[in-house]
């Protein structure tokens, strides 16, 4: 109250930054490879990546038929790895990008295949629906920027997988979901 009898009202406008809902959870898995073939391409961070793209759409139709009947393992279908990453990310850097499956240890591999292998460990697997890249990157970003300061866990070394579940024709649309190696921060 005032000294004249009038009433002060103070207002505190409070915002937090990252509150949209980001679908995720916590998976222990164990040890598996990844296998399929391998490039090394530059990181473009929005958009299509072109050297990506020309590394996809290079292999024939039954090679990616082939691999599919090949993963026996989450994630699960065909998988966008990207491994040997810039810590910092950084625009335009080297990465190795590997289109292929997972599969469990001891699973025969054909030859001509590359195979990263990815040790036991939990990993956060965010799930996207929506306009593809687009809401996959903007998730990624959200990721970095809210959901890791707010919970208590950082990345760790290891490979990010994007598992691409649901797409449609044209892939101008997808359900995604993408792993990233973490651990207690």
């Amino acid at each position: 109250m005032t000294s004249d009898g009038g009433l002060t009202i103070s207002a505190l406008r409070l915002t937090v930054e990252g509150s949209e809902h980001v679908d995720t959870r916590i998976v222990d898995h164990p040890e598996f490879r990844l296998v399929g073939h391998a490039a090394r391409v530059r990181l473009v961070r929005q958009g299509i990546n072109p050297h990506i793209q020309r590394h996809i759409t290079a292999l024939p139709t039954e090679e990616h038929l082939r691999l599919k009947a090949l993963g026996n393992t989450e994630p699960s279908g065909l998988l966008a790895v990207s491994d040997d990453l810039d810590p910092d990310y950084a625009e335009g850097s080297e990465l190795t990008y590997l289109h292929g499956v997972a599969v469990a240890p001891g699973t025969p591999v054909p030859g001509g295949l590359d195979i990263i292998e990815v040790p036991a460990g939990r990993w956060v697997v965010i799930r996207t629906t929506g306009p593809h890249p687009q809401t996959l990157q903007k998730a990624w970003a959200m990721a970095a920027a809210a959901w890791f300061p707010s919970n208590p866990w950082r990345l760790r070394p290891g490979p990010e997988i994007v598992a691409v579940l649901e797409p449609t024709n044209d892939f101008s649309t997808a359900t995604c979901e993408l792993w990233l190696p973490v651990e207690p921060a």
